[in-house]
């Protein structure tokens, strides 16, 4: 296979019926968060509320959330795709059609649901489509996973907002695919807060630089 075929099949979805077929089973029991000692599958306190969301590899795209103020915790996982309970080598494949994703857990009285998607488009460059800078796959695509009409509002506007800013200083479209929250499965435990186990490790994000035109109230989403 030469590299052109490569990046193309790295940058298919699987078609029906291609997709690995995983097992019923999680491979991973989640522990707890390796920075704050929270415990990463919950139980999460009163009011915490939780957010989805894929941004590139998901070394870095964690790290910039367990850094903001008022997240509780943050997990690593694969969603988006058909595979059950997949692996990292599965997913690296492109067999599972799975996006690389970080669960935030969040409270909202002190973070919003908007200043979340400004964490997110500002750590990332959401025009890229399958792929994230040297990073190439289905993997790697932008995409917010939302759990109601209100996340779905909330996404679309500052998708629109950040795309308005985007054109201005010359950005290609938007590719982010907002769509209704699949079943998460978290990655393994060494994948977990990965760049506070391993301080030099690789990151892969890279924003565009431009800042996202949304507001960053309090006021829960």
């Amino acid at each position: 296979m030469n590299l052109l075929d490569l990046f193309a099949r790295k940058t298919r979805m699987p078609a029906p019926g291609e997709a690995l077929p995983g097992r019923a089973q999680p491979i991973v029991e989640p522990g707890l968060h390796f920075v704050n000692g929270h415990p990463i599958a919950g139980p999460y306190p009163d009011g915490v509320r939780t957010a989805l969301f894929g941004l590139g590899c998901f070394w870095g795209a964690e790290r910039k959330f367990w850094q903001t103020q008022g997240v509780w915790a943050t997990a690593v996982g694969y969603a988006g795709g058909e595979t059950p309970n997949p692996t990292y080598s599965e997913v690296c494949t492109g067999m599972t059609g799975h996006n690389e994703v970080v669960l935030v857990a969040y409270d909202p009285a002190v973070v919003s649901y908007d200043d979340l998607l400004k964490v997110f488009f500002e750590s990332h460059d959401p025009t890229q489509g399958m792929r994230q800078g040297n990073d190439v796959g289905t993997q790697y695509r932008s995409g917010i996973y939302v759990a109601d009409a209100a996340e779905r509002q909330a996404a679309e506007a500052a998708r629109d907002a950040y795309q308005a800013a985007l054109v201005q200083r010359g950005f290609s479209p938007i590719t982010t695919e907002i769509v209704d929250r699949p079943p998460f499965y978290f990655a393994e435990d060494d994948h977990q807060q990965y760049l506070a186990k391993n301080p030099g490790g690789y990151c892969g994000l890279g924003g565009t630089g431009v800042s996202c035109p949304i507001g960053t109230g309090v006021a829960a989403s």
